[in-house]
């Protein structure tokens, strides 16, 4: 316990975006059925993991608009860890925050998924990627999905992951207004409420959209080749209702070098899509000032092939 004791885990903790988000309907636990891909991008949040000898999860955060009790999901998390190892140790957590919150970018959900890998090493725990997926599963739908990172294909409610194995060199631009918010479970009741008259019952339609998105995600994925649109069906929803959204989009369709656009997640973030990381740059640099005049914060990121990372 000394040498435990003395010890610093640091975890790189990435955002991500949606490549593809398709609703296929409502199911009778409440969740809806999805088909998406998620990628990793490189901003991050950081996170610090020391032993106490309180046996308490303690957090700290330099973002003072985050609860720091029991329902934020880093806490809930290392809680849910504590109880399946029944373990005694506790830990002293710090969140260097940097990706914006309610922003469509799952940052609370790639805290959460660093919290079970980074106490699993802490508390030398050995448990398995397998049951810390499923762990997961059990605090929220994309959780799953950062377990592993890097790009993938979700199903069920998130937690069905199939890895994809691609390599991209695409630069991003990132769009969102720093004073907008968007509810994700708000989200979905709306466009439920508005395309889902009926629970799903169909599993051959289900698993044809499956193998549809399998077999064809790689040709959606080459951007290169031609201006290709990215499908988010609740961009359907929030778009029509968030200004924010419909200008940021705007923004970024106007972009000479952009191969693609969207929404991603539940919003409000929009992204563009460029054929290389510099070629991003340029285009923000050209763009910045008019990005900040219409209220917009802005980022350039890359795709990343792994997702969470020890330093």
């Amino acid at each position: 316990m000394q040498d435990l004791a003395k010890t610093k885990i640091i975890i790189k903790s990435p955002a991500k975006i949606n490549l593809h988000l398709q609703v296929i309907g409502k199911r009778k636990d409440g969740f809806h059925e999805l088909a998406m891909i998620m990628q990793n991008i490189d901003l991050c949040d950081y996170l610090e993991f020391q032993i106490n000898n309180e046996g308490i999860i303690k957090l700290d955060s330099d973002c003072n608009d985050l609860s720091l009790s029991s329902d934020n999901l880093i806490v809930k998390s290392a809680n849910l860890l504590r109880k399946k190892s029944n373990i005694d140790f506790g830990a002293n957590i710090f969140l260097k925050k940097n990706i914006p919150i309610g922003a469509g970018l799952a940052g609370g959900s790639s805290n959460a998924a660093a919290t079970l890998i980074g106490l699993n090493k802490l508390w030398d725990l050995n448990i398995d990627q397998k049951t810390l997926c499923s762990l997961a599963s059990t605090l929220g739908s994309d959780i799953p999905f950062f377990i592993n990172g890097g790009i993938q294909l979700c199903f069920g409610r998130g937690e069905i992951l199939e890895k994809l194995k691609l390599n991209f060199e695409y630069g991003v631009i990132l769009l969102k207004n720093p004073n907008i918010s968007v509810s994700t479970a708000e989200t979905y009741k709306k466009y439920s409420n508005k395309f889902c008259d009926q629970y799903l019952t169909n599993k051959e339609m289900i698993e044809n959209i499956r193998k549809n998105l399998r077999d064809n995600c790689l040709n959606n994925l080459n951007f290169e080749n031609h201006h290709l649109t990215i499908k988010n069906d609740l961009q359907l929803i929030v778009e029509k209702d968030n200004e924010s959204v419909k200008q940021a989009l705007y923004l970024l369709s106007k972009l000479k070098n952009s191969l693609s656009f969207s929404m991603s997640g539940s919003g409000p973030t929009c992204f563009a899509i460029f054929k290389d990381v510099e070629t991003a740059k340029k285009e923000l640099a050209e763009n910045y000032k008019l990005f900040k005049d219409n209220g917009y914060d802005s980022w350039v990121c890359t795709f990343l092939e792994k997702g969470i990372t020890f330093i």
